[in-house]
């Protein structure tokens, strides 16, 4: 089975994400990979969601128990995109040795694109919806997860898609509403429910909240901790999430 579109460009130009997995083999624990990696606790695990929401199925998962309390392993799927990984880089060594200059290789490193949208979600264009100058792309995820995106018809030419093409959706996390479970979501708008991973609270301003979803994949909303308390959500409760059509950025390979 081949990699996703997505993840193969990821593998390219974000190689430092993919090099934790080696950590993550080696060391069992993501506290103790990110600081072999040199990164923060925090900055791991955003690597991981964006590395398990870019692939087919999950690339890491916690294991819970045995010495220390448990940890995180790769599962065959990552160790799989651990090994391609590990044979890019033998041929990058070979390439580099070439006549081929580094510097080509930074260049075509900053054509291509990077995001700040944190949730970025893997996806297949299942049925397109022309809506007047706009169209309601409707995208398959894995798991039978589905969501719907408005973007419009010059859009939707531009980024040539069509059923069965893969895409990217990119979410900013500010756009994401939590709704208590059996709380009405409001019409038209995306709907997904999931169990609460983890709690980051801020200094200031809101918190960080992981949701893990049914297949796998991870959203990462905000919300004010006094909101959060309201609707009683805890550290491994289930919550909806909800999110406009409009507010779902597509992109694709190039």
């Amino acid at each position: 089975m081949s990699l996703p579109t997505s993840l193969s460009q990821h593998i390219i130009r974000r190689p430092q994400r993919i090099a934790l997995l080696a950590h993550i083999a080696e060391q069992g624990s993501i506290t103790r990979a990110a600081k072999s990696a040199g990164l923060s606790y925090k900055a791991a695990w955003d690597a991981i969601d964006e590395l398990n929401n870019l692939a087919q199925k999950p690339l890491v998962e916690r294991s819970v128990g045995g010495k220390g309390g448990g940890g995180a392993k790769l599962t065959a799927e990552g160790e799989r995109v651990l090994r391609l990984y590990q044979r890019l880089q033998v041929l990058q060594a070979e390439v580099l040795g070439s006549d081929e200059d580094a510097s080509d290789f930074n260049l075509l490193g900053r054509l291509m694109l990077r995001t700040s949208a944190r949730n970025q979600l893997h996806g297949q264009v299942s049925a397109i919806e022309h809506q007047g100058r706009n169209d309601l792309i409707r995208l398959q995820l894995s798991g039978g997860l589905s969501l719907s995106a408005q973007i419009t018809h010059d859009s939707t030419q531009r980024l040539e898609l069509e059923t069965g093409v893969e895409v990217v959706a990119l979410i900013k996390a500010g756009w994401l509403e939590l709704l208590a479970i059996g709380q009405a979501a409001t019409p038209g708008h995306n709907c997904v429910s999931g169990v609460i991973e983890t709690i980051l609270d801020a200094d200031d301003g809101p918190s960080e909240v992981r949701i893990t979803l049914p297949n796998g994949q991870v959203l990462c909303a905000l919300a004010q901790p006094a909101a959060l308390q309201a609707m009683g959500v805890v550290e491994g409760g289930q919550v909806q999430v909800q999110f406009s059509p409009s507010n779902v950025l597509l992109g694709t390979p190039v």
